[in-house]
């Protein structure tokens, strides 16, 4: 790695000049900035800006999160995905009107404390929050200095990220380090792309892969993880106008979030439950995918002789329906027979 001086009045300059108009940039009090970040991992810009809205309206303050019920918070996430997110905050902000006053804390230390907090997401907060010269890292971040410094290590390696960590404390100016900060983030998001946009970077002029023409092989990384792909028989049970669902059980991947009874795909798709049933109709396949699994979904409705007991599940009106935080496959399952806002 040749090491070249990294220009940060240019991109700050760049950053000032440059950046998105997003609603967490223009409300960047420490509860905003930690749930917008939250929000943005594993999720894109384009699909956080109106939840962020709507959180913000719905809970405006630490207190106000705190002091709602797990399932209203788990509904106001739904459609985000990875809902430990929305379970961790939730825990978090009773801990900080618990143990905090209500007031968010602006330290590491305290900051390790809370749930679902990493290094990347501590660092923001501090840095976008509390304006304090502190280092964020996220893959856009990776991408600008691997490419910027020609970093050819293995960036899934820990060292390798220590090297990145390190050199991006390393390039923070005293006066206003902030800016770097977020115009690195910003720049891997809108210019140091997958497939680099060069001709409107700010930093072209120092940038090692772009004098060497590497921009396409970096960063380097080691072995995607191998996806799985699940197929699953779904049963939309219901009895007059109610419908059975299942809410997901604590520790699971799906706590908190309710779905229609399923079995995994087999040979035989008969009704594989106790009491009887009758088929009456089959609806469209569904796709949706979590962690490290993609899921199709092959949902039939049925009308059942009564309301019997199924382990585990409950029955709910029908009109209740959408009030009650879906996961995203079985959400589009429930809006193909019950669209929002019609009510029979």
């Amino acid at each position: 790695m040749k090491k070249v001086p990294f220009e940060a009045e240019v991109l700050k300059q760049w950053f000032l000049n440059e950046a998105r108009d997003l609603p967490w940039r223009n409300n960047s009090t420490p509860y905003a900035v930690w749930i917008s970040e939250i929000m943005l991992q594993q999720t894109q810009v384009s699909v956080v800006r109106d939840y962020f809205l709507r959180w913000m309206s719905r809970f405006p303050s630490i207190s106000d999160l705190a002091a709602a019920p797990l399932d209203d918070v788990i509904k106001a996430w739904e459609g985000l995905g990875y809902y430990s997110r929305a379970r961790n905050i939730h825990a978090s902000a009773r801990y900080i009107v618990e143990n905090h006053a209500g007031i968010f804390p602006s330290t590491r230390e305290q900051l390790i404390g809370l749930k679902g907090l990493g290094p990347y997401t501590i660092g923001a907060i501090l840095s976008f929050a509390f304006k304090q010269k502190v280092a964020a890292v996220d893959g856009n971040v990776i991408r600008v200095l691997t490419r910027y410094y020609g970093i050819a290590e293995d960036v899934q390696k820990s060292a390798t990220l220590k090297k990145i960590w390190s050199i991006a404390e390393e390039i923070l100016p005293e006066e206003e380090p902030w800016l770097v900060v977020e115009g690195l983030i910003e720049l891997g998001a809108i210019v140091c792309k997958r497939e680099a946009q060069c001709w409107a970077c700010p930093l072209i002029s120092g940038c090692s892969a772009y004098r060497e023409g590497t921009q396409s092989e970096l960063p380097k990384k080691g072995k995607k993880i191998e996806v799985t792909t699940l197929f699953r028989e779904v049963f939309v049970i219901t009895h007059r106008n109610s419908f059975l669902v299942k809410k997901g059980i604590e520790g699971k991947v799906m706590a908190g979030l309710y779905e229609f009874p399923y079995i995994e795909k087999g040979a035989d798709s008969a009704f594989p439950f106790s009491f009887r049933a009758e088929k009456v109709a089959t609806l469209e396949e569904v796709g949706h995918s979590f962690t490290r699994f993609r899921v199709r979904l092959f949902p039939t409705r049925w009308e059942a002789e009564q309301k019997a007991d199924l382990e585990g599940c409950t029955w709910i009106d029908r009109n209740e329906l959408h009030h009650y935080p879906f996961s995203s496959g079985h959400k589009k399952i429930l809006l193909q027979i019950i669209p929002v806002g019609v009510i029979d």
